[in-house]
């Protein structure tokens, strides 16, 4: 076996990583001031926000640390995570910084496996329209 393509071959595998305590941490700091700017207006409601979204995260975790995921499944995975109510594809890709015509294809990629895995489920809205929530 060729050098270069046993390297490429090792690169390949690296990409797949394991959800980990770090990537936790990273999706609670990005779900609590988007939790606590929404709902800035009571302290009830703000503690109540925060009890839901560190919930959402902490079983978006635990379901997550038994399947291994790819950088893009679980970026795609804090996005769903952090907007509770639920999130089209196309606003999870442009969340994530792509451009506007390709964001709803980029994000259906990472969506497929995490719908297979039940980390997050598919809803049908009216129409032709699609919400991921989690699970």
């Amino acid at each position: 076996m060729r050098l270069a393509h046993k390297r490429n071959v090792q690169l390949k595998l690296k990409k797949k990583i394991k959800a980990t305590k770090a990537a936790a941490e990273k999706t609670v700091k990005a779900v609590k001031p988007k939790a606590e700017k929404a709902v800035a207006k009571t302290k009830s409601a703000a503690a109540k926000v925060e009890k839901v979204a560190s919930a959402a995260v902490e079983a978006a975790v635990e379901a997550s640390q038994d399947v291994k995921l790819t950088p893009k499944q679980q970026q795609v995975l804090d996005i769903v995570a952090a907007n509770a109510d639920g999130i089209s594809p196309k606003a999870i890709g442009l969340e994530a910084g792509q451009e506007d015509a390709k964001a709803a294809a980029w994000a259906t990629g990472g969506l497929k496996k995490l719908v297979e895995e039940n980390l997050v489920v598919k809803e049908q809205a009216a129409g032709n329209k699609v919400i991921y929530k989690l699970a």
